[in-house]
């Protein structure tokens, strides 16, 4: 049996991961990357319980200086902290990641025509990373021929 501090008994599988399933379906996604997130203790505890939501969010990269800012994600205020401790649901924060990799973003969505979204919230060793992507917009009929074959894997699968 591993010790109660190591990390092998750490597991990774009780923190809800939260994702952002209308991400897929509303835009063709070519690259992903994994980045860090400015958190205050209020905010981890409530991403801990599974209280936010990643549908309105979207991620604004600046070249100079190298910045990556989530906007528009809802996580909800921590009931346990009191009201001088609670954090705005709705601010700005600020994504971690190396300065080459911020720029390269930059330059991919502003040279595309394309946006960065946020697709999931993950733990990794005990920190909230966030998943971001490189996603251009469906059309209307890329939706539908997508949900055709979604529903004809889940026929494929029935059979079997």
């Amino acid at each position: 049996m591993a010790k109660r501090g190591s990390k092998s008994a750490r597991s990774n599988t009780r923190e809800p991961a939260i994702r952002n399933r209308r991400a897929r379906h509303d835009f063709f996604i070519s690259d992903t990357l994994t980045c860090g997130l400015k958190l205050t203790g209020t905010e981890i505890k409530s991403i801990r319980s599974g209280q936010a939501s990643l549908q309105e969010g979207y991620v604004r990269a600046q070249a100079d200086p190298p910045q990556l800012t989530l906007h528009g994600v809802h996580i909800a205020e921590y009931p346990g902290a009191g009201p001088k401790h609670q954090h705005e649901p709705t601010r700005t924060r600020v994504l971690l990641a190396h300065k080459r990799e911020i720029r390269k973003w930059a330059v991919a969505a502003n040279a595309r025509g394309a946006t960065i979204v946020p697709l999931e919230i993950v733990w990794q060793d005990a920190r909230a990373k966030l998943v971001i992507g490189l996603g251009v917009g469906k059309k209307k009929h890329d939706k539908r021929e997508s949900m055709k074959k979604k529903a004809h894997q889940r026929d494929i699968e029935r059979e079997r």
